[in-house]
């Protein structure tokens, strides 16, 4: 598996789209073969949410950013917790209806909005991983979206100027280079797998995984903290 090193450089409006076409073609049939029990199981990144909330977020979010009824307060965790409330009453079935749209159709959406909603496709795709983790299954933040989802976490790490990082990669051939040098902090050193490197920047727990990570304390990579 390859990823571009400076990929951040110049923004790709279509990357976000296909991360989520390509996690929808994989984590949709895996949801739909779950039994009903398994939508009630604890997710262990979003304390106090079930599989079942943090797919009504997912699909709620999408939903906005498809219909355009979203702004700089939309995502904050009331509102999560309002778009949740409002689905109680759907099946679970209906859920995942709303949420396989919305990986269809927010893609063409975010690649007009310039970059700023470009961390919504990266975050269903973490989420994704949560669900997985929820149910113990192998590779929860790996499959076939993480070669997208590494040229995304730099794309966006660059545009919000965030610590810069140079990442060699354990299962990726070229090294990856995040967030952006500015002259003002040399760059951080990770050495590790690429689901570890994801994790830290999405603020997951990595105990018990091998990794070295220098110029920087893990909790400063956290982008959705």
């Amino acid at each position: 598996m390859t990823t571009p090193a400076d990929v951040h450089e110049v923004r790709d409006p279509e990357l976000p789209g296909r991360l989520l076409g390509v996690e929808r073609d994989a984590l949709l049939p895996l949801l739909r073969g779950r039994g009903e029990d398994d939508f009630a199981l604890p997710v262990a990144a979003c304390p106090g949410w079930t599989v079942r909330d943090l797919l009504a977020h997912c699909s709620a979010a999408l939903s906005r950013v498809v219909e355009s009824r979203y702004d700089k307060d939309v995502f904050s965790p009331e509102c999560n917790e309002r778009d949740i409330a409002e689905r109680a009453g759907w099946s679970n079935a209906k859920v995942l209806d709303e949420l396989e749209r919305g990986m269809t159709e927010a893609g063409p959406v975010i690649a007009e909005a310039g970059g700023r909603l470009d961390g919504v496709a990266l975050g269903e795709w973490v989420h994704a991983g949560d669900v997985r983790a929820a149910f113990g299954e192998p590779g929860a933040y790996a499959g076939a979206g993480l070669p997208f989802a590494l040229a995304l976490l730099a794309q966006v790490t660059g545009a919000r100027g965030h610590l810069p990082l140079h990442a060699d990669l354990d299962d990726v051939d070229e090294p990856l280079r995040l967030g952006v040098v500015s002259g003002e902090r040399p760059p951080a050193r990770f050495i590790g797998d690429a689901p570890t490197l994801v994790r830290l920047y999405a603020g997951r727990p990595v105990d018990g995984v091998s990794y070295e990570l220098a110029g920087a304390q893990a909790a400063e990579l956290n982008i959705f903290g």
